[in-house]
């Protein structure tokens, strides 16, 4: 037991919210409840030893309960979870999508900047033959 015990105690260590401390607490004192209750009448002494627990169904809810709280917290944090994956992969989308939009803009822009700087080369080199021949003559 006591190496189940610090089992616990370590993978609770590794993230020390008192949250999941006060659940892995419950947990723990559910299945002890249980333990106890469950062979308790292994310990009573008299004929009827071996017999089975009288009040079986009373066992059986007792650990749907535990089980249903437990599950239930880890449900909790799981559908948490998944929402905001969900809205990180939304945002990460539209992100996608802006920077997509920025590259196609600055891609316009710098085929606009080579029309233009081709249009003021071609007018230099006009007016540099203009100049040439008005030397010339």
């Amino acid at each position: 037991m006591s190496a189940i015990r610090s089992e616990a105690v370590e993978a609770t260590e590794s993230s020390p919210n008192e949250k999941e401390l006060a659940a892995v607490s419950e947990v723990e004192a559910g299945i002890r409840d249980f333990v106890r209750n469950d062979v308790a009448y292994l310990r009573r002494p008299g004929p009827s030893m071996f017999a089975e627990p009288v009040d079986g169904d009373a066992t059986v809810k007792n650990v749907n309960s535990l089980i249903q709280r437990v599950a239930g917290a880890s449900l909790g944090e799981i559908e948490n979870l998944i929402s905001e994956l969900e809205g990180l992969r939304d945002m990460l989308h539209a992100e996608g999508q802006r920077v997509q939009r920025e590259i196609a803009g600055y891609a316009q822009l710098s085929q606009t900047a080579m029309r233009s700087t081709r249009m003021i080369a071609d007018n230099v080199a006009q007016w540099k033959n203009a100049a040439d021949a008005l030397q010339q003559h």
